[in-house]
């Protein structure tokens, strides 16, 4: 039997207010601008931690640690 247990790492993005880009998206409502940079974040991010979570997990004896999407 396998119970999960989901945890979390957080992350900021500043933005400089004075960029045209950054006024663009802190003119999306909040959830579209969060909603999209987690998107940004882990397609960018998940395949390069793959390597590292297989190291990780290679001689586990009871958890394996992933990401999930």
């Amino acid at each position: 039997m396998t119970i999960s247990i989901k945890h979390n790492l957080e992350f900021v993005t500043d933005l400089d207010e004075t960029n045209e880009t950054a006024q663009q998206l802190l003119s999306m409502p909040d959830f579209l601008q969060r909603e999209m940079l987690e998107g940004m974040l882990k397609s960018l991010l998940a395949p390069r931690l793959q390597p590292i979570l297989d190291e990780l997990n290679e001689n586990n004896s009871f958890a394996t640690l992933k990401v999930v999407k």
